[in-house]
């Protein structure tokens, strides 16, 4: 679920009356805000038969599928913006996820959870356990997020499948700023996520 501060972030970036494919979307928090604020044409995929259930009870267009085998489906450029919040970690084929999103949107927006973050390294460090927290609730045995990464890690795979960072940000807890220097070790060490705006030519 895409906390306020990214969901703030979020719809500043989306123009009215964009076409939204939300791709995870949940229960519909974020596709029911956009849709009230933006005046958008949503339209969400959700992977948990409840999910979908609670998204259309908000009347939401939201269809049961999943991002590693059904975002195939999706005619060229039919979105305006495709959305991937906190759910890029739990896919299985995170690299052709990504393709897929720009194949389908002219611009991508991803949220996601950095496990670069200091307060994850203690507890590694110090505890030597797989860190719990509020982006990263579950123990690692029931965990659905199976491939963690730092904002590194994705700045470095954007970079290595040709895609365009054209504005990246940083969540810290309490704020978002925004990352001027994709190479500061700052990035990782005080974010507890990242969220990146993509393209792909």
């Amino acid at each position: 679920m895409t906390n306020l501060i990214n969901q703030n972030l979020i719809s500043s970036l989306i123009n009215i009356n964009d076409k939204v494919l939300d791709i995870g979307c949940g229960s519909g928090e974020l596709l029911y805000f956009l849709e009230k604020t933006k005046n958008i044409q949503g339209q969400g995929i959700e992977i948990s038969h409840l999910g979908v259930k609670e998204s259309v009870s908000k009347g939401l267009s939201v269809i049961q599928g999943d991002a590693d085998e059904d975002l195939i489906n999706f005619p060229d450029r039919t979105f305006d913006i495709v959305i991937l919040s906190d759910t890029l970690q739990a896919t299985h084929k995170p690299k052709e996820v990504l393709e897929q999103m720009l194949r389908i949107g002219k611009k991508c927006i991803i949220c996601i959870p950095n496990f670069g973050y200091w307060k994850y390294r203690l507890q590694i460090l110090f505890n030597g356990i797989m860190p719990v927290a509020k982006t990263l609730s579950e123990p690692w045995y029931s965990t659905p997020n199976i491939h963690l990464c730092t904002i590194k890690d994705f700045i470095n795979l954007s970079k290595s499948l040709n895609i365009t960072i054209t504005e990246a940000y940083r969540n810290t807890k309490n704020n978002i700023k925004v990352i001027k220097n994709p190479n500061s070790y700052l990035n990782n060490l005080l974010s507890t996520e990242g969220i990146f705006v993509l393209s792909k030519d």
